[in-house]
């Protein structure tokens, strides 16, 4: 079989599966997966082992202790080449507690799914599952692999050396977030990070002791002023201190007060150049007496601009409109595990899940016809890189690198 017969089988049996990835879908909405829930997280891993093995998906399972485990589908390839396989990639875990999918269950109405963590990114999960056993059913020797790990709303501090691992093997990476609204991929996101911040300053009587005082809320103050300093809006850096308190009364000199700071970047050379001046800010006082202990934490990684990554991203596009679907690609703030992906080396492309919106929230929703129709956009770019790798169905030859 050609690489151009076999985008032609695959698209065909996608499109004939969209009430079964539908009944998929519905089964993992109604899944709670919170972050928190490990039982729940691993529950929607083992339905979705149990659908690939249908259809003849290998598994494995690596076992985490405080979150949800590691599932990888599909083959273990060679080492023939230093990236041969094609990496989809999708986590499990929601931002909803236990109990939502019972209050807010599955529903389909007006042409949208809803329920919590539809979006965000539960029909990913179904589109990665589907195209994975599509390959395998259809051209078993290629090498597509589906990674879905547990713990991306906390910041993935778990399932990243996993990622990372699985990127450095990966020739192309398609991470399953939800499209936009307006039907585009993501081409690039921010990084970020955050610390928290403790000022240690000394207490004193706000009128008779004044000068015995050193008040680690003015200290506070002025740190906040200089880390706003650091804000280039045009440049994509931003710094925003969402979180302070301290003090014990109002007529008492403050003896400590606490911060955090998020932290919003897109290249290295930022985020080095703003670990270094942020941390100066921290260990130098402005108010003598006053002293600041800091951590830095919480980091996600950026899917910056590169030329493999508008390259994947191109090739994808171009896919989608052979199918009908003219879009783009956009950056956003938001953070995900495809800057993980791309720090790691690996050509990434965001957003490939179903066209959705409002995630986070109650009113969150796919658009249903655009399930299959990105499953199907998703196979057909895959089959264009097999086609250029000059691959056919059967074939043991790896990839080469891009």
């Amino acid at each position: 079989m050609t690489a151009i017969d076999l985008r032609a089988e695959v698209l065909g049996w996608l499109d004939a599966r969209r009430d079964a990835m539908l009944d998929l879908l519905r089964a993992l909405v109604d899944t709670d997966s919170g972050s928190y829930d490990k039982a729940g997280v691993d529950a929607v891993g083992e339905r979705l082992e149990a659908f690939l093995a249908g259809h003849g998906v290998a598994c494995r399972r690596t076992r985490l202790e405080a979150v949800g485990d590691i599932f990888r589908f599909g083959p273990e390839t060679s080492a023939e080449t230093e990236r041969p396989n094609l990496l989809l990639m999708g986590h499990r875990d929601t931002v909803f507690g236990r109990g939502e999918a019972e209050r807010r269950p599955f529903r389909v109405e007006g042409g949208r799914a809803c329920g919590p963590g539809v979006a965000d990114m539960k029909g990913g999960l179904v589109m990665n599952a589907f195209v994975a056993a599509a390959f395998a059913e259809l051209a078993p020797e290629m090498p597509v692999v589906f990674l879905t790990t547990g713990d991306e709303e906390i910041g993935s501090e778990a399932s990243r050396p996993f990622i990372e691992a699985e990127a450095r093997r990966a020739r192309a990476v398609f991470n399953a977030e939800p499209g936009r609204a307006n039907g585009n991929v993501v081409g690039g996101r921010k990084g970020g990070f955050t610390y928290h911040f403790d000022v240690a300053g000394k207490a004193a009587h706000a009128g008779a002791n004044f000068a015995e005082g050193a008040s680690a809320i003015s200290e506070l103050a002025h740190k906040i002023a200089a880390l706003d300093a650091l804000v280039r809006v045009e440049d994509g850096v931003t710094l925003t201190v969402g979180l302070v308190s301290g003090g014990t009364s109002v007529n008492t000199i403050a003896p400590d007060a606490h911060g955090e700071v998020d932290v919003r970047f897109v290249t290295r050379a930022q985020r080095e150049q703003l670990i270094e001046d942020i941390e100066r800010i921290f260990s130098t006082p402005h108010v003598a007496g006053t002293r600041t202990a800091f951590l830095r934490q919480s980091e996600s990684l950026p899917l910056a601009p590169s030329p493999e990554n508008e390259a994947l991203t191109r090739r994808y596009l171009d896919a989608a409109r052979g199918l009908g679907a003219d879009i783009a690609a956009e950056f956003t703030g938001g953070c995900a595990d495809s800057g993980i992906a791309s720090w790691a080396g690996a050509p990434t492309v965001c957003a490939t899940g179903p066209v959705g919106g409002k995630v986070h929230t109650a009113d969150e929703y796919i658009e249903t016809a655009t399930l299959a129709l990105r499953a199907r956009i998703l196979a057909a770019t895959i089959c264009s890189l097999i086609q250029d790798a000059g691959l056919s169905a059967g074939s043991r030859k790896a990839f080469s690198p891009m």
